[in-house]
């Protein structure tokens, strides 16, 4: 079986026009397929308005007992159900998802982490976050043999009751790479770019392919920074374990061939 599995970012959630553009071309995608998805910018607006405030170090949000209800509250309801009603009204059979439905997406509580940021190396409790164990590809299989186009919000859970907040792209990797297990799989980041730029400024200057010795040389040479760093380090550990293909392209063109493409070194 092909499998289309596709991430799409919460800046591209928040924008309608852009969000409408990707779902059309999302359904219009042949075969079996995956949708998952971010919403932070969602979250910080929710939690905002009910008085809580949101904490990030080095890009990556503090989830506390608080903000651990507020996220999902919005990434499996308010998002995810937005997301499934939008691809019922396009024909698309959808089921919105956590990682607790039908136990599909397992994880730990993430131990404390050693971060920079602000220049500082610091150890770091985030808190409610997950680090995934374990994806059940065959509960997915089960879902997209019956028609139905499974939509992952970024939560999971540890067995023990307990949801935990996780990064949508890591999400997204570990999936397509248990899929990839028994099946041909595709796996597309999507966001607001055009692809991996070599200038941030420039939103033309997409580098066209990325293996991993070239990803190392871009990230020692502060060409690649930031979020992207862990995107491209999910991309390529799916290259590595068996994902057919990995893209990384504008939301508005996952039905194109564009963007940037993440290989296995030659």
């Amino acid at each position: 079986m092909k499998i289309t599995v596709v991430k799409v970012g919460g800046a591209i959630v928040e924008d309608e026009m852009q969000l409408h553009r990707l779902l059309d071309d999302f359904t219009a995608i042949e075969g079996p397929k995956v949708l998952v998805h971010g919403g932070g910018r969602r979250a910080t607006k929710v939690a905002a308005a009910l008085g809580i405030e949101s904490h990030m170090i080095g890009g990556r949000r503090i989830t506390d007992a608080a903000m651990l209800d507020v996220v999902t509250m919005v990434y499996g309801g308010l998002v995810n159900k937005h997301l499934v009603a939008l691809l019922q009204a396009r024909g698309l059979n959808a089921a919105g998802l956590t990682g607790a439905d039908m136990n599909v997406i397992r994880s730990h509580r993430r131990p404390l982490k050693k971060v920079v940021a602000d220049g500082e190396e610091k150890m770091v409790d985030f808190g409610f976050v997950g680090d995934v164990d374990s994806v059940d590809a065959e509960a997915l299989v089960t879902l997209l043999e019956k028609g139905v186009t499974p939509v992952i919000a970024p939560l999971t859970h540890d067995g023990q009751g307990n949801m935990l907040n996780t990064n949508a792209d890591t999400m997204a990797s570990e999936t397509a790479k248990a899929l990839a297990k028994a099946h041909d799989v595709t796996l597309i980041f999507s966001f607001e770019k055009k692809g991996v730029l070599s200038n941030p400024d420039d939103d033309d200057s997409v580098i066209p392919v990325i293996t991993e010795s070239s990803f190392r040389r871009y990230r020692d040479e502060g060409v690649i920074s930031g979020g992207m760093l862990p995107k491209i380090e999910n991309a390529l550990e799916a290259v590595a374990q068996g994902v057919e293909k990995v893209v990384i392209t504008l939301a508005t063109a996952i039905a194109s061939d564009e963007g940037t493409k993440i290989v296995a070194e030659n």
